[in-house]
C-alpha cells in the first residue's frame, strides 16, 4: 500500500552557513501572540515555556489544567481488516485483542529487541490510530511501511494537530467545549465533533495527571486551542514544564531513558507486555527480538542495568548523562534524566544501574561537578499518578 508522506524533519541545528527552516505546527502564531519562548524540538519550532514560567505551569497543570501543543507528534492510522495482527508482529503487546474504544501503550522492537519508539493506540473500531514521538515520526512510519506496509493501509495525518488538556480540572474545562468527553475514563477513547470538526480524543496523557489527548485537523486546532484557553481553569504550558511533570510522573522520555541501546526489560516497562504475549500460546513472542526480551523476563538472559528513579539527599539538581558512581567511587551507570522536582521539591531522577544496586533504598552517588552528591534508589512515580479510572 502506498502511504502519505512526511516532509522529512529538519535538522534542529544547521551543518553549514545556510538556516534551516523549522516545520511550524498549526498553533505557531498563537504560541507567539501568548509570548512563548521557542525552541528547535525534533525539527518543529515548539513553545518551550510562556511568561510566567517554568514553575509555575508545572504547579498549574498540578493544580488545574494545562494545555499542551503536542501537533510534532506523528499520528497515524492502520486500515484493513489484518492491521492488528500486522502490527503485533511490530510490538511485544496484545493488539488483536485490545477491544474497540480503547487505547494501549505500545513499543516498537529492532531485531535485536531494543526499542525504536513508544507510542501509544486506539482501536477505533475501523482502523487502529497511532501516535508516535516527534523526533521519531519519519523513520517509525518508514519501519512501519516496510514491515507491514503490504497487509494493511499505513495512512499518515501530516494534516492534524495533537492538543493535550491535562491537570485535575481538565475535565471540568473540556466537557464544557465538548460535552460527553467525561464519560471516557482513562485509556480509552472516542470521536466528537466540535464546530464541524471531526475530533478524536483520549483520556490519556504523558504527567501523571487526569486529562485528554485530543487529534483536530490543523485548520480548526488554533480555534479550538482558543476555545479551551478561554475556559477559567486552562493556561498554556510548554516543553519545559511537559518534561518535569513526565519525569515526576516516572515516565520515559524516547531518547534519554528509553531507545535502541534499550529492552523494554532493562527499562521496567515490563507491565506493557501483556502475558498473551509473553507465556505459552500461539500468540507468545513472534515480535522483534523475542528471544533477548522473553529471555531477559524469565531470567535466562542476564539483566546487566535497570532503569530506576533516583532521589538526591542534597539540594542539587542531577541533569541529564551525570555519571552514578558506587558508595567505593567504582562506575555503575548514568543519569538519563534529571532536575529539581517541583511538585516535591527535591532532586530527582532517572538512570540505569546494574540490578545489584536497583533495589528501592540503595544508596548511590551522582558526581556533579566534580563533587559527589549522595542519591538514594526510590520507587516511581515519585509524585502519585491521578488517573481517572472510573
Amino acid at each position: 500500500m502506498v502511504a502519505v508522506p512526511w516532509p522529512t524533519a529538519p535538522l534542529e541545528r544547521p551543518l553549514s552557513d545556510s538556516p534551516v527552516e523549522l516545520l511550524k505546527t498549526p498553533l505557531h502564531a498563537l504560541h507567539l501572540e501568548l509570548g512563548a519562548r521557542m525552541v528547535p524540538f525534533a525539527g518543529y519550532s515548539m513553545p518551550v515555556q510562556y511568561p510566567t514560567g517554568l514553575m509555575a505551569e508545572h504547579h498549574h497543570t498540578r493544580a488545574c489544567a494545562g494545555l499542551f501543543d503536542v501537533s510534532h507528534m506523528g499520528q497515524l492510522r492502520l486500515v484493513g481488516p489484518d492491521a492488528a495482527a500486522a502490527l503485533e508482529t511490530l510490538m511485544p503487546v496484545d493488539v488483536i485483542g485490545l477491544a474497540p474504544g480503547k487505547q494501549r501503550y505500545g513499543l516498537l522492537l529492532t531485531d535485536e529487541g531494543t526499542i525504536i519508539d513508544d507510542l501509544m493506540f486506539v482501536n477505533r473500531g475501523g482502523d487502529l490510530f497511532v501516535i508516535v514521538n516527534g523526533a521519531c515520526k519519519v523513520g517509525d512510519i518508514a519501519h512501519i511501511q516496510e514491515r507491514i506496509g503490504a497487509r494493511c493501509q499505513v495512512i499518515t495525518m501530516p494534516d492534524h494537530g495533537l492538543l493535550a488538556l491535562q491537570g485535575p480540572k481538565a475535565v471540568d474545562a473540556l466537557q464544557r467545549v465538548v460535552p460527553g468527553v467525561e464519560k471516557l475514563v482513562f485509556m480509552t477513547g472516542s470521536p466528537f465533533a466540535w464546530q464541524g470538526a471531526d475530533l478524536h480524543i483520549t483520556r490519556s496523557g504523558y504527567t501523571g495527571e487526569d486529562g485528554f489527548e485530543i487529534s483536530v485537523p490543523g485548520a480548526q486546532a488554533e480555534a479550538l486551542a482558543r476555545a479551551l484557553l478561554a475556559q477559567p481553569e486552562v493556561k498554556p504550558i510548554g516543553l519545559g514544564a511537559r518534561n518535569s511533570l513526565r519525569l515526576e510522573a516516572g515516565l520515559c522520555l524516547y531518547g534519554n531513558d528509553i531507545d535502541t541501546t534499550t529492552t523494554p526489560v532493562e527499562a521496567g516497562l515490563n507491565w506493557a507486555m501483556q502475558k498473551v504475549r509473553r507465556t505459552g500460546g500461539e500468540r507468545a513472542g513472534g515480535f522483534p527480538g523475542a528471544a533477548r526480551v522473553l529471555g531477559q523476563l524469565d531470567g535466562t538472559v542476564p539483566l546487566t542495568r535497570k532503569r530506576v528513579g533516583l532521589v538526591a539527599l542534597e539540594r542539587v539538581p542531577v541533569r541529564d548523562h551525570t555519571e552514578l558512581q558506587d558508595p567505593q567511587g567504582a562506575r555503575i551507570g548514568e543519569v538519563t534524566s534529571g532536575l529539581l522536582g517541583p511538585s516535591i521539591d527535591k532532586p530527582v531522577a532517572m538512570g540505569y544501574v546494574p540490578p545489584a544496586q536497583a533495589a528501592p533504598g540503595t544508596r548511590v552517588q551522582a558526581i556533579v561537578r566534580g563533587k559527589p552528591v549522595p542519591m538514594e534508589v526510590s520507587a516511581m512515580p515519585f509524585v502519585p499518578n491521578r488517573y481517572h479510572r472510573g
